[in-house]
């Protein structure tokens, strides 16, 4: 195996290794998507596709989601991450179900095929370049330092899609190429133009590097100092409380080190490159070192005065991202280059502790749930179970509550109620709350709708009655054994599925007006 990744021999310059696909390069990059998908697992409507996957739902039935769509809906109209999905759906007339399952596969074969153009330009041995790209393959759901993200998560969302572009982009700029980068960072911005814009800072860093001094770069950490700004509300407190990974100050100290240590190895990697004339990961690793100091100082600012609060939903570390990308693909490509060589040993010494220490990772994040959550079969999760029924079984219409923190719940496995139950619900404190320190406004009524729940497991059947008659709401979903008086349909192993229908009373009518 390491013989045929050997290859005919190429320039010892990085820069000038042809970066066109064979068969047997397209097949490999194959192989890996396929390795990845076995080692980090699939859940389709985990964490934050509660956010993003109702809003295409809702492209393909308009019906849906009369209640609480705005708690979606503002990530939604941002990007054309919904449209692009209802489209196939439309285009393909398959289910919503099994494009998921695709796109996420072209998402991970995407990011690998990036990685493959952009290593090529920094290594001119193949090893070293299938390298950096089985180390990606190995670590991609490998957290990044505090910012509750991963490289890349175990759905398909606009994140996974816009990274692939962006490093198209870094590597059209090696190549000078720059309206073609540009193109691939319109595209980026077109799926999630959050993180396109820490692609675009990283591209103005690397031609500066190149050609500029990069000393007034500097001053851009100084913006947010002495601009006076409205103490955030009550309500967005709140929720700030709730997302302490927006502000750098509250990190805890080993989070800190995920933030120097790459910059120190990344320092290390530019000298020894220097050392080996390797222009281009020289200038790559140059470059990524004020993109994150900058972004550091940044989030420092927006980390001290209480006035900033709210700007903290910027979030200027999230610049880790796609740092943590390149760091994994550079440091893959020297180990190959140094330590891995030609030694088949090494290689599997290297690697199968690695895919083995995630594969066994994400079984413990959603130990109730299958490792592949396949397209079509029938869900192992107890919650998922009910979520479906609730699809298969009540009006489009109908309003839920759930326990605010249901995500949080052992053996829920973060499954979004929305996004698998296609049905409104009241506000809840893990996802909602994302979205809310994102779009301010909307805290106030999220904070209500918050308290009408709050001490959820000790609500009784005239609790439930009052949550009919302040918000319509006709269902509610309990953990077992349940509260007496409640007509449930559904039960399992771990949850039942309630009416309220019949809590409706004067009693409780007057009292909920009280």
């Amino acid at each position: 195996m390491i013989r045929q990744l050997e290859g005919p021999p190429v320039s010892s310059v990085p820069g000038s290794v042809r970066c066109r696909l064979n068969r047997k390069q397209l097949l490999l990059l194959m192989l890996l998507t396929l390795g990845a998908l076995l080692v980090h697992g699939y859940h389709p409507w985990a964490e934050d596709a509660e956010i993003y996957i109702p809003g295409v739902e809702r492209l393909l039935h308009s019906e849906l989601f009369p209640f609480g769509a705005e708690f979606f809906q503002s990530h939604a109209s941002l990007t054309l991450f919904p449209n692009l999905l209802a489209a196939l759906v439309r285009a393909t007339h398959l289910p919503l179900e099994q494009i998921l399952f695709f796109v996420h596969l072209a998402s991970i074969f995407l990011l690998l095929l990036a990685c493959w153009e952009l290593s090529g330009k920094c290594f001119a041995d193949p090893r070293a370049r299938w390298g950096g790209i089985g180390l990606i393959a190995a670590l991609l759901t490998l957290p990044v330092a505090g910012t509750a993200l991963y490289i890349m998560d175990q759905y398909v969302n606009p994140r996974n899609l816009a990274v692939f572009a962006s490093i198209f982009s870094i590597a059209r700029i090696l190549d000078k190429k720059y309206v073609q980068a540009a193109l691939f960072l319109i595209l980026a911005a077109a799926i999630h133009p959050f993180m396109a814009i820490f692609g675009l800072f990283y591209s103005v860093l690397l031609v500066a590097t190149e050609r500029l001094d990069l000393r007034f770069a500097g001053f851009a950490s100084l913006l947010p100092f002495g601009i006076a700004f409205e103490p955030p509300s009550k309500a967005y407190h709140e929720v700030a409380l709730l997302h302490s990974f927006h502000y750098l100050l509250r990190w805890h100290w080993y989070e800190w080190l995920g933030i120097v240590g790459p910059l120190v190895i990344l320092w290390w990697f530019s000298r020894l490159a220097r050392s080996k004339q390797w222009r281009n990961l020289d200038l790559l690793c140059r470059a990524l070192i004020p993109y994150q100091l900058i972004c550091t100082v940044a989030a420092l600012a927006l980390s001290i005065p209480a006035r900033l609060e709210t700007l903290a939903r910027i979030q200027p570390l999230r610049s880790l991202y796609l740092l943590y990308i390149l760091f994994v693909l550079f440091g893959g490509g020297l180990l190959a280059e140094y330590v891995l060589k030609n030694r088949v040993w090494r290689w599997l010494a290297l690697y199968a502790p690695l895919c083995a220490g995630m594969f066994l990772a994400q079984r413990a994040l959603f130990p109730a749930s299958a490792h592949i959550e396949w397209p079509g079969a029938a869900p192992k999760n107890p919650w998922v179970q009910a979520f479906v029924w609730i699809r298969e079984n009540t009006p489009s219409g109908a309003i839920f509550a759930l326990d605010p923190l249901h995500m949080q719940i052992p053996g829920e496995d973060a499954n979004g109620f929305r996004a698998i139950a296609q049905r409104s619900m009241l506000a809840d404190v893990v996802k909602d709350s994302g979205a809310v320190s994102m779009f301010p406004p909307m805290a106030e009524e999220w904070l209500r709708q918050v308290q009408a729940q709050s001490g959820w497991r000790d609500l009784r059947a005239e609790h439930f009655g009052k949550l009919r008659v302040q918000y319509s709401v006709s269902w509610v979903v309990l953990q077992k054994p349940g509260v007496p008086g409640m007509r449930c349909p559904y039960q399992n192993s771990a949850v039942l599925v309630c009416s309220t229908l019949a809590l409706q009373s004067p009693a409780s009518v007057e009292s909920a007006r009280e």
